[in-house]
């Protein structure tokens, strides 16, 4: 297929409508035991690029900087720089003792310095905060965030996973001392998880900010039969409190459906997130070829109005205190 380009919010930055996301690959020995390292990582890179996929996106803390180190190396090898979309984070620990994670002015320009380091390269094209820090002021997050831009380090900024509130007071907060604003939200968002439909993306709608769902497919959990495991659903921690028995109902409508169709479950769940007329580009992990072949077949799915009735119908609501940030 030729791959379709969309623009990113109200800016004129093209990306592809699935974004790699590059926590599949590290040192498995950072953190993350079910990560690939880079032997297998660099085929399904190149395959990404050759499909007409632009937009990676990846993490300074996934595998303690060396996902940004494969993907830096990759991309050198089988992209052309101008062309990819390359997107990194900051927030989380980079070292131990004091102002060695957070959004502090120290951390930021620090880090963006180690993450372009990694990379190889003397800019990020959307540099995003992993995480809302409700320690440092967010006249000093974003006035850092601003200079990082006008140092030429930064092409875009954009953020992940937080309050509607949180991320509306950022956005004025840039504007009302005229700095750079936030053009994307990376947040949680999936059949399992529908909770940013309230205030979120209404904002982002609202406001043309681009939407760039993390999680699309539950972790994996919205591709196969909920009883079955994996590597990754058994040593992820942080992965096993996301989702709830009550969820199987919709793993199974999710089956269902696909069987229907005659094909996988991921093209199904893959295709209900793109749908949503504020999504941008889901992220999609890859660690198998199978992987990035779902995720762009999912761009020609329409879904029927019954399908999605019974996608949805299963969907319990559920308050904030349950939600993991």
């Amino acid at each position: 297929m030729i791959m379709d380009y969309v623009r990113l919010g109200n800016t004129g930055l093209e990306v592809s409508p699935i974004c790699v996301g590059c926590m599949s690959w590290g040192d498995p020995t950072k953190g993350r035991p079910w990560t690939i390292e880079e032997d297998e990582a660099r085929p399904l890179i190149k395959q990404a690029i050759e499909a007409g996929i632009n937009f990676f996106d990846t993490a300074n803390v996934y595998a303690a900087g060396t996902s940004e180190e494969i993907t830096g190396r990759a991309l050198r090898d089988f992209g052309n720089r101008d062309n990819i979309v390359l997107a990194t984070k900051v927030h989380g620990r980079m070292s131990e003792g004091p102002n060695g994670q957070g959004l502090s002015r120290k951390a930021i320009l620090q880090e963006i310095d180690n993450s372009l380091r990694r990379l190889g390269t003397d800019y990020v094209d959307l540099y995003q905060i992993h995480r809302f820090d409700p320690v440092v002021p967010i006249e000093e997050t974003m006035e850092a965030l601003h200079e990082v831009v006008k140092a030429g380090k930064a092409r875009y900024i954009g953020a992940s996973s937080m309050y509607a509130w949180q991320f509306s007071k950022a956005q004025y907060t840039a504007m009302i001392n005229g700095w750079t604003p936030f053009v994307s939200m990376q947040n949680h968002y999936n059949l399992l998880a529908r909770e940013e439909e309230r205030e979120m993306f209404p904002l982002c709608d609202d406001q043309g900010v681009g939407v760039i769902p993390w999680s699309p497919l539950a972790r994996g959990r919205l591709t196969r039969p909920w009883e079955e495991s994996t590597k990754r659903s058994e040593t992820d921690a942080f992965g096993q409190n996301l989702y709830q028995e009550s969820d199987r109902q919709l793993v199974e409508a999710v089956l269902e459906v696909a069987n229907a169709r005659g094909v996988p479950a991921a093209q199904v769940a893959l295709a209900w997130v793109s749908a949503n007329p504020v999504v941008t580009a889901p992220i999609v992990g890859m660690g198998r070829p199978q992987h990035l072949t779902d995720a762009i077949a999912s761009l020609d799915i329409q879904l029927t109005d019954e399908e999605i009735a019974k996608l949805e119908a299963p969907y319990t609501p559920r308050y904030a205190a349950e939600l993991p940030r």
